[in-house]
Order: structure tokens, then C-alpha cells, then sequence
């Protein structure tokens, strides 16, 4: 911001009335009295003192007036001052660049917000705030309370939050209270049906000191997760893994049963464990054992950088913006791809990979339908769109990702049994919250009858929303602004203007089997002949093969095949075996 005139100080002027004082000053006097005073006259100390008292939202405006403001309304010590005034408690500095500043904003914009389907109020009620907590990352209903994380991995569990008000509505109990349930923990899932009352258990991921070994001088921290009642917060299982292996991201799928935990490692690596939920509340021992899945295993030059995940299926996002799919029923893969030509019952682990024309950043994953959103902005419906969950403007199945036309770009997504939800920001930076689908229960406040296109509900959107999450009984919205946590949208180039897909070998094989499909297979074939070493090669042709439309068998022979050419180059370029299951 360039220099300008620095504002005066508006000063009180008290008229004397004391004998003592002595007469009233003369004109000159006046004068001088009168001429402005610039704040840079005072001592910086003081200056930063004063401002520290201001609220977070005045001291920004305050820091946009002039560039000395500026200087003094974003230094540290300021916002040091103001992150102790807003949490007392935290008394270490956080992580980044701007430490003080980031830990200010974060419990200055911290909130959880909620609305009973069915109420009168069209305005979203706040929560009862954890004073603990630093900020919030992260949130998850279940039948009868909340679970909270904030980002110094801290998870907190709101006891018997929602209560039933004397008109039958659902409404947030003001005397609940709040219980630190476990430290050091990175992600926590539970059931991933849409139905909280599924949700009994709730399992954490999390970070521990082992106590000190036999001959060694220091603990090692290793990764564990724990099994907690939604009930009451109380732990039943905990199994702990060798201090070697770090994990970022827990998801869970499949039924009680046969429970299946997956497990993103650092490096980008799934693994899987299974778990009986049913005998989680016996007193006795289980032996589980940890496997690699077998998208990793199939394609170990994949980095999945985040999952996502129902009671049936799995969806993966690469480093690179690939999009890979686990579908494991015959009727949501009809929902999804339209045909049941490529399933294998026997091989319901096979990574299906979805056709995109760019980068993919985050998704949402419904029961028969999912969105995608790419680095651009554009939203991709898929699936089931009975409803008109898929809000295209009509009621047909997409077999394929099929881009909503949105002028908006998105800030979350979620997608519920039969509707969707949308959270935007406008070029003003407010937010709206957009929905479609049914509209049943209340779950579309202002379209009781719903909307096959994506229309903007009657809700008060908080400034600084950044997810949101619906059940049957409420609709919740995260409110947290992380300054580290930069919008990653691109501009559109002018040559995808007009949304044509780019060629894969994926999509288009049926409407065009010698154009899309050859020209894709050209540009394989370039970036093969391109590829430094055998092992990048083969890599490559990899790749190409897990986005082919095949069979499973059809690509488990050509992967296997590989793996046999590769092994008998002689372990030129050869890499590490892939562990099996």
C-alpha cells in the first residue's frame, strides 16, 4: 500500500473551570492547541498496546488505512497480545509463518453452527464453544452428541448437546458441557452412513509417547487408533502400530461385521485392517492384520493424497489430481456407472479410475452419487439422480462425472442419501449455501418440494463457513479461517471456455472408439517414449492400463504381466517388491 497522509488523533478539548487553573488560555495558545497530532508521536509500545484492545475485525480495517497502520496493526506483538486475550490458555505459539497471527483469526472465526429442519428460524444458532479448544478443524454428529477437533489436535466430545424442545423440534441444550477426550490426534471417523443413529462407535486416530524402551535413553512416538463409545466417551479398543509407520487420514467402510479401517500413510499408501464392531465391547484380545490395499499394491507409483468413503465404496485422490474408485455392491455401482459390465464380485477392490479433463482438489461421496470439484472451480456430478441430487436441471442418471454449470466457485460439498449441498463464496467474499435433490424433512430450507438444479437456500451463511455436514435433525456449519489456507482455484484458459472434456481412455470409447480413445493412446505412448528410466516406463504403462476400460481380470493379467517383464530386465530400474496382503 503507498504512503499517505497519516489521520490526526481526535483529541477532547475540556474547558477549565477551576480558579486554580489560572485564566483560560489566549489565542495563541488555541492555536497551537489546535493543530493536529500524528499517532507516530507516540511510542510504538503504547501504540500496540492500544490497538491490541480492538476487536480482530477492527484492527484489519484499521491495518487498510494507511501504511504505517498497516505496519503496526500486522505486527506479531500485536497479535500476540490479542491471541492471549481471546484464549487466555495458549501460551505457545502455533505453526507458520505467522504464528500469532494465524492463532488469533482462528479462535477470533471459530464457530459450530446448526438448524433443526422443520423450525421457524431461517437464522443458523451457534453452539456452545469449548473455551479449550484452538480453533476448529474439524466436526462430526452422532445420535446424541458432537465431537470436535481443533488444530492443535486436540478432540473434544460435547455431551447431550441437542435435546427436544417443548414443541417437538430439536434445539441446542445451553447447559451442555464439553469433555477433552484425547490429545495428539490427527483424524477420527465412524459410521459412514448419512444416519447418525448408525454411529455407535467413534474411532481416532491419534499420536502417542511410548514409554522408554529396555537400552535405549528416549521414548518414540507411534501412531495408534482408539475405539471410543459415542455413548459416553468411553474407550474399548486401541491397537498401536510400529513407530515406523505414520498415518494422516483414517476413513471407514463396509458393514459392523466386517468393518474395514483404511489407513493413508504419509508416503500416500493405503492400508487396511478389519474389525468385528460387534465384539469391540467384549473384555478380550484381537489379532488384526494390517495389509496394503490394493490400489496401492496394483499402483505403487500412486500418491493418494486424500480418501473419501460410504458404507459401500471408497474413493481415492491422487497428488497429481487423479481420481480412482472402489465400488463394493452390484446395485451402487449400477447407480453410479449405469452398467454392471466391469464389476467383479470377486474383486470388489479393483481401482476404477474416474475420466476428468483436470486436476481434482476435493469430493463429496453420497451413497449412490458424488461430486467432484477440479482446480478450476467446476463441479462434476455423478451417480443416482432420482431426485435431482445431481442437480443438472433434470432427473437422469449420470453414468460419468457430468460438470454443473455453477457460476460460483466452491468453498465445500456434500452429498447427503438423496440431496446435495453446495457452500460458495461470492466475489465480495460472503457465502451461501446452494442445495438440491429432495427437499423432504426440511433438508432444502425455502424448497419444501426441491429443486433438480442447484438454488440457493433460505439461510444466513456465516462470514468465515468453511464446511458443512446435514443429518436427518439438523444442518451444521463449520465456521474457521486459516490465513495459511489459500484459495488453490486457476483461471479457466480460454481454450476450456466452453467445457469440452479432454481426450482419456476412460471416457468416450463408446460414442468414438477410433478418435478420443487413439488419440489418448498417442499421448501415452509420447510420454512412455519420454520416460527416463524402465521403471518410469513401466510405471507409465501402469497407469495407462488402470485407465483402461477393463475388466478386472483383464487389468490384474496386464499388471501382473508387467511386474514379471519388469523383474526380469535384470533389476534394471527395478524398485521395491510390493508387500503382499
Amino acid at each position: 500500500m503507498g504512503e499517505k497522509s497519516v489521520p490526526s488523533l481526535r483529541r477532547r478539548r475540556v474547558k477549565r473551570s477551576c480558579p486554580s487553573c489560572g485564566p483560560e488560555p489566549g489565542g495563541e495558545e488555541k492555536k497551537r492547541r489546535g493543530k493536529p497530532t500524528s499517532v507516530q508521536l507516540f511510542p510504538p509500545e503504547l501504540v500496540d498496546h492500544i490497538i491490541s484492545f480492538l476487536p480482530v475485525r477492527d484492527v484489519v480495517s484499521l491495518g487498510q488505512t494507511c501504511h504505517y497502520l498497516h505496519e503496526v496493526c500486522d505486527s506479531e506483538g500485536v497479535w500476540r497480545r490479542m491471541c492471549h486475550r481471546l484464549s487466555p490458555r495458549l501460551r505457545k505459539q502455533g505453526s507458520g509463518v505467522r504464528p500469532w497471527k494465524r492463532a488469533a483469526i482462528l479462535n477470533y472465526t471459530k464457530g459450530l453452527y446448526f438448524q433443526a429442519f422443520g423450525g421457524r428460524h431461517r437464522c443458523l444458532s451457534k453452539t456452545v464453544a469449548p473455551v479449550l479448544a484452538h480453533g476448529y478443524r474439524r466436526f462430526l454428529p452422532t445420535k446424541d452428541h458432537i465431537f470436535i477437533l481443533d488444530y492443535t489436535g486436540t478432540l473434544f466430545f460435547l455431551k447431550n448437546a441437542l435435546v427436544s424442545s417443548t414443541l417437538g423440534q430439536i434445539q441446542w441444550k445451553r447447559a451442555c458441557r464439553y469433555v477433552l477426550l484425547c490429545r495428539g490426534a490427527k483424524d477420527f471417523a465412524s459410521d459412514p452412513r448419512g444416519d447418525t443413529v448408525y454411529r455407535k462407535y467413534l474411532y481416532v486416530l491419534a499420536t502417542q509417547e511410548q514409554p522408554e524402551v529396555v537400552g535405549t535413553t528416549h521414548s518414540q512416538s507411534c501412531d495408534c487408533v482408539e475405539v471410543y463409545l459415542q455413548s459416553n466417551g468411553q474407550r474399548v479398543f486401541k491397537m498401536t502400530f510400529h513407530h515406523s509407520m505414520s498415518f494422516k487420514q483414517i476413513v471407514l467402510v463396509g458393514q459392523e461385521t466386517q468393518r474395514a479401517l483404511l489407513l493413508l500413510t504419509e508416503e500416500g499408501k493405503i492400508y487396511s485392517l478389519v474389525v468385528n464392531e460387534t465384539q469391540l465391547d467384549q473384555p478380550r484380545s484381537y489379532t488384526v492384520q494390517l495389509a496394503l490395499r490394493k490400489v496401492s499394491r496394483c499402483l505403487p507409483h500412486l500418491r493418494v493424497a486424500c480418501m473419501a468413503s460410504n458404507q459401500s465404496s471408497t474413493l481415492y485422490i491422487t497428488d497429481q489430481g487423479g481420481v480412482y474408485f472402489e465400488v463394493h455392491t452390484p446395485g451402487v455401482y449400477r447407480d453410479l456407472f449405469g452398467t454392471l459390465q466391469a464389476f467383479d464380485p470377486t474383486d470388489q477392490q479393483m481401482p476404477l479410475a474416474l475420466s476428468l479433463p483436470a486436476k481434482v482438489l476435493f469430493c463429496a461421496l453420497g451413497y449412490n452419487h458424488l461430486g467432484l470439484v477440479d482446480e478450476f472451480g467446476r463441479i462434476f456430478m455423478q451417480g443416482n439422480n432420482r431426485y435431482g441430487q445431481l442437480g443438472t436441471g433434470d432427473k437422469m442418471d449420470r453414468g460419468e462425472p457430468t460438470q454443473v454449470h455453477y457460476p460460483q466457485r466452491p468453498v465445500a460439498l456434500w452429498c447427503g442419501l438423496n440431496h446435495s449441498l453446495v457452500l460458495s463464496q461470492g466475489s465480495d467474499f460472503s457465502k451461501e449455501l446452494l442445495g438440491c435433490g429432495c427437499g423432504a424433512g426440511g433438508r432444502l430450507p425455502g424448497w419444501p418440494k426441491g429443486s433438480a438444479s442447484f438454488v440457493k437456500l433460505h439461510i444466513k451463511v456465516p462470514l468465515c463457513a468453511c464446511s458443512l455436514c446435514s443429518t436427518r435433525e439438523c444442518l451444521y456449519v463449520l465456521s474457521s479461517h486459516d490465513i495459511e489456507h489459500h484459495p488453490a482455484y486457476r483461471d479457466l484458459p480460454a481454450s476450456r471456455v466452453a467445457g469440452t472434456p479432454e481426450p482419456s481412455l476412460g471416457a468416450g470409447a463408446a460414442q468414438d472408439p477410433g478418435g478420443a480413445v487413439a488419440r489418448a493412446c498417442e499421448q501415452y505412448l509420447s510420454q512412455i517414449h519420454s520416460c527416463p528410466t524402465l521403471q518410469d516406463r513401466m510405471e507409465k504403462m501402469k497407469e495407462a492400463v488402470g485407465r483402461m476400460p477393463l475388466m478386472a481380470a483383464q487389468k490384474d493379467f496386464f499388471w501382473e504381466a508387467l511386474d514379471m517383464l519388469q523383474r526380469a530386465a535384470g533389476g534394471v530400474g527395478q524398485g521395491p517388491p510390493a508387500p503382499d496382503s
